[in-house]
């Protein structure tokens, strides 16, 4: 892919405006000193036991030194936010995003966001053309920030992905996730990294899955764009009540995840806690 010199300057542009309006300055890492900071930072955000670390200071250094995304978020000197990825298939335009967290002091200040859009002009700049990531499909933040903040789309529902995990913020149940794809210069992706993010179209959406009184019910409808419900919180709900947490699990699984096994197309997601589905291309 040759990237537009006018997509490739205002993709700095924005992210140099993101980064600004969250109070960071966004760096690469390779001084063996900030991929130890970066490491603690991840140990800190996700509470791993040992074994079980999301990314060790070894790894990140060959990515980095193998061409790799490795970059930190800086504010007054305190690392915040950090993000690490490595180039996939199709070679020569995707860059896979494994991991990007940020603490809890810097929550809000849209410090995540600021790393996506470095990460993304990053990736433009080395004329590639699509970034991907998965998130686990029942976390509605998540779903919000991939779908309408960044107007991501998911590609693919991948059931049990990484296996049991046993740090902080998974539980220990099957561990699905959502592989997005972020196609870098599409007009949406580039209105969304200008502050425009993706709002679907609900007008004819009928729920296919709701949340009545924090449960998850199946409904039957006809329609072609159809609505797929996630838990309000369902970290917490983990602490709560697992049973139903995994009853949210493969309620969604088995709706969201054999809509677009069968080839529906997620056209976005709604504050209100919604995945929006088109089902007209299916068989």
């Amino acid at each position: 892919m040759i990237t537009d010199d006018a997509v490739l300057e205002t993709a700095r542009r924005d992210a140099m405006a993101a980064a600004h309006a969250a109070g960071v300055e966004i760096a690469e890492l390779a001084e063996l000193a900030d991929l130890q900071r970066t490491f603690q930072l991840f140990q800190d955000i996700w509470r791993a036991k040992p074994g079980g670390e999301p990314m060790t200071v070894e790894l990140m250094r060959v990515l980095e030194h193998a061409g790799g995304y490795v970059a930190g978020a800086f504010s007054a000197d305190q690392l915040v936010g950090a993000s690490a990825g490595f180039l996939s298939a199709p070679i020569g335009r995707t860059l896979h995003s494994h991991i990007a967290g940020v603490s809890g002091q810097a929550q809000g200040r849209s410090v995540g966001y600021a790393l996506k859009l470095h990460q993304r002009a990053w990736a433009l700049v080395r004329g590639l053309d699509t970034i991907t990531w998965t998130f686990d499909p029942l976390v509605r933040r998540n779903a919000f920030f991939n779908l309408a903040k960044l107007a991501a789309l998911p590609a693919e529902y991948l059931p049990d992905f990484y296996g049991p995990m046993t740090d902080a913020i998974n539980d220990s149940g099957p561990s699905d996730r959502i592989m997005v794809a972020w196609r870098l210069a599409e007009p949406a992706v580039a209105a969304a990294c200008a502050g425009r993010g993706r709002t679907p179209d609900t007008t004819r959406a009928q729920p296919l899955l709701s949340d009545v009184d924090g449960r998850p019910v199946r409904r039957e409808t006809d329609a072609e764009t159809v609505l797929v419900a996630v838990p309000a919180d369902v970290e917490s709900l983990r602490g709560k009540d697992s049973g139903l947490a995994a009853e949210w699990r493969f309620a969604v699984r088995d709706s969201l995840g054999d809509l677009l096994e069968r080839g529906a197309a997620v056209t976005g997601f709604l504050r209100s806690g919604s995945y929006v589905v088109s089902r007209k291309d299916l068989a």
